[in-house]
């Protein structure tokens, strides 16, 4: 695996990155106890190595006027190369779909859609996700309230 290629100092690292990644190298590298150079020099380590693949903002989607989260169970017609190709292309293309996962069960794929209302979320279905050819159904889950969200992965401890 390769987090026994980290020691605790590394998984520490990204720990307070997942929460804070706006840090100094200064303030990180007091977090960890270490000086600031071998902070620096290991988290570009870990930057290298794909462990940190970006840094982002969370941004509060009801600000930016997104009254509604929906999470979106998709079914596709059939299990073509070219169906599952086709849909990946198109889902690629469409902002509102922040994530998107090729799952296993009852449908094919879970997306997480962002809709300014109950109407916007509507034509979205009917003019984007349902003029995708290889859709074949739509299960739409409403989020009513969020209860957890961390925003990262969780980072176990070395056994």
């Amino acid at each position: 695996m390769l987090v026994d290629q980290l020691d605790d100092i590394d998984l520490k690292i990204l720990r307070i990155l997942q929460k804070d990644s706006n840090l100094t190298v200064k303030e990180l590298a007091a977090k960890i106890h270490l000086s600031p150079s071998p902070t620096f020099e290991r988290q570009k380590r870990l930057e290298r190595e794909g462990y940190i693949k970006r840094y982002t903002a969370v941004v509060d989607s009801e600000k930016v006027g997104n009254q509604i989260c929906v999470l979106c169970n998709i079914r596709l017609k059939q299990h073509t190369k070219e169906y599952i190709e086709g849909f990946v292309q198109a889902i690629e293309k469409i902002d509102a779909i922040t994530e998107c996962y090729d799952t296993s069960g009852d449908y094919d794929f879970l997306a997480k859609v962002y809709a300014k209302d109950m109407h916007s979320y509507h034509l979205f279905l009917l003019n984007t996700l349902g003029k995708i050819h290889s859709v074949g159904n739509i299960h739409s889950t409403f989020i009513m309230s969020q209860v957890k969200d961390v925003g990262g992965v969780f980072i176990g401890d070395k056994k």
